[in-house]
């Protein structure tokens, strides 16, 4: 039985319980999780903007 990995990334206007309820609907269970920062670049400066998290689903294929 072969399988299959995806990353989940929470939408900037999605909640993380609504992230998850996404992978479930698609058939994918939680395994592992990462959060990494977003910058942008004010005036030559690396400026945070929000912390991207994605969640990485596994599915069985039968």
């Amino acid at each position: 039985m072969a399988k299959k990995t995806i990353w989940f990334e929470v939408g900037e206007k999605e909640s993380i319980d609504d992230c998850l309820q996404r992978m479930a609907k698609e058939g994918y269970q939680l395994a592992g999780r990462k959060e990494e920062p977003l910058f942008e670049e004010v005036n030559g400066v690396p400026v945070p903007i929000r912390q991207v998290i994605k969640f990485k689903g596994i599915k069985a294929d039968d």
